[in-house]
């Protein structure tokens, strides 16, 4: 099994996403769950992939040739795949990937994540979507999420499929046990 991991470039201001973010990656590793993640070396995502190694987990970097030449690609990866856009380099995260996490970040994090569950609500996958809550980073955006539910934007069904924990632990069980609870697609 493998989980693909969204998160930051940066660091962000708070100790306690940095310290998740090497709690994740340990976790990953000691229950024996590849992580596969944007290949960089920098910000959160060289930090979760530092964990799991150094944790003797195996980690899948997945990063375009652009972000090479700017020297930011993790050198000491167990595998590392270049690709030629950030479409392919998301296409064959999600395909190396049994379900996915989204710790803080910005932007970049925010899209994947959010494509994914995406991806998930029109059936074309039936993997877990999963946000790790680190000191309640997520909970403004849990909010608005809530409201286009209210709003008749989002089904119940398909905000069911977000898994959310502030536990790493707890969050990798639940992706691990996940079933999806639909059986058809959004247009079905």
């Amino acid at each position: 099994m493998r989980i693909c991991v969204f998160c930051g470039s940066s660091v962000g201001k708070k100790p306690d996403y940095l310290e998740a973010a090497r709690n994740f990656g340990q976790v990953l590793a000691r229950r024996g769950i590849g992580l596969v993640y944007g290949g960089a070396s920098v910000g959160m995502m060289g930090e979760v992939a530092d964990a799991a190694l150094a944790a003797g987990g195996e980690v899948i970097g997945v990063i375009p040739q652009a972000l090479v030449d700017k020297e930011i690609a993790h050198k000491n990866l167990t595998d590392l795949r270049i690709v030629t856009t950030m479409h392919e380099r998301k296409a064959l995260m999600a395909e190396l990937s049994n379900g996915f996490v989204a710790l803080p970040g910005g932007t970049g994090t925010l899209e994947e994540a959010f494509e994914v569950w995406t991806w998930g609500v029109l059936g074309f996958h039936k993997k877990a979507c999963a946000w790790l809550n680190v000191a309640g980073y997520y909970d403004s955006l849990l909010a608005s999420i809530s409201h286009m539910e209210e709003e008749g934007f989002l089904k119940p069904e398909h905000r069911q499929m977000v898994l959310v924990d502030s536990d790493a632990d707890a969050l990798v069980t639940k992706i691990v046990n996940y079933t999806p609870a639909l059986t058809r697609s959004k247009w079905d």
